[in-house]
């Protein structure tokens, strides 16, 4: 049976972010996800996590200056330090937190073999270091449309680049929002990406909202995942239509329990 979270950066918005852990729990899930949870203490958040009897999965490291135009830096020439350290603050969480994933972040630098190379070298590193805390990092390619400038875009680049890190703890966001709209064929992808597949998240294409709508049956994306075995858990990373309460019932439309 496939396990949901609730990517509570995403979901219940229209509650302050440590309200929304209980909200997540009420609504029938015990996991959750998000993207950068920094603005927090550890100690306050594992009292949330305690409190409502909730799992963290993932945190993103954190993407550098959003005013000045980063979004990550892990690809980024120049700023292996500041990715490091975005990273290790990231493991710092994860490891007080309880969870096992971080979503490294690539930051928007043109596609070149300086950047690749940038990367490569510090997913490395970084690889190193989350294995002694039983931590995977997984890397997400992301759609031109909702991420203009992006380094990481498509999931063969992704694979060359888990090929070219070769480390186990390395692996594949298989976000299907993000690669449907650059690769399609999602079924046949999952199918031959999985021994790669750290981690997916859902949202309807082309709106990104709940995945009861759009252009992919995801009754058929689910019964996939179970068919081939996927073991990893589900992040509902949407924009809710509405309120994000009345728009869960995408749960029992395509028949999720969890």
């Amino acid at each position: 049976m496939l396990r949901f979270a609730a990517n509570i950066s995403f979901l219940f918005k229209e509650l302050p972010f440590l309200d929304r852990f209980a909200a997540a729990a009420e609504a029938g899930f015990k996991l959750v996800e998000c993207h950068w949870p920094y603005d927090n203490p550890i100690d306050a958040l594992r009292d949330k996590l305690e409190r409502n009897r909730l799992s963290l999965v993932m945190v993103n490291t954190a993407p550098g200056n959003l005013d000045a135009g980063d979004f990550g830096l892990g690809a980024i020439p120049g700023r292996e330090a500041d990715f490091q350290a975005a990273l290790d603050q990231s493991l710092l969480y994860v490891s007080s937190l309880g969870a096992t994933h971080i979503h490294c972040m690539a930051g928007k630098v043109p596609v070149t073999a300086t950047a690749h190379r940038t990367f490569v070298d510090n997913l490395r590193r970084g690889a190193d270091k989350a294995a002694g805390k039983g931590v995977t990092l997984v890397i997400e390619p992301l759609n031109t449309r909702s991420a203009p400038g992006y380094f990481l875009t498509h999931a063969q680049q992704a694979v060359d680049i888990i090929g070219e890190v070769g480390r186990p703890n390395v692996k594949l966001l298989f976000d299907v929002f993000h690669l449907q709209i650059m690769d399609g064929d999602i079924i046949t992808k999952l199918e031959k990406l999985l021994p790669l597949i750290g981690h997916v998240q859902i949202a309807a294409v082309p709106s990104r909202a709940e995945p009861d709508e759009g252009e992919i049956n995801y009754r058929a994306v689910f019964d996939a995942l179970e068919r081939i075995g996927y073991a990893g858990i589900v992040g509902a990373e949407y924009l809710p239509r509405a309120g994000t309460r009345e728009g869960l019932v995408w749960r029992q439309k395509l028949g999720v329990s969890d």
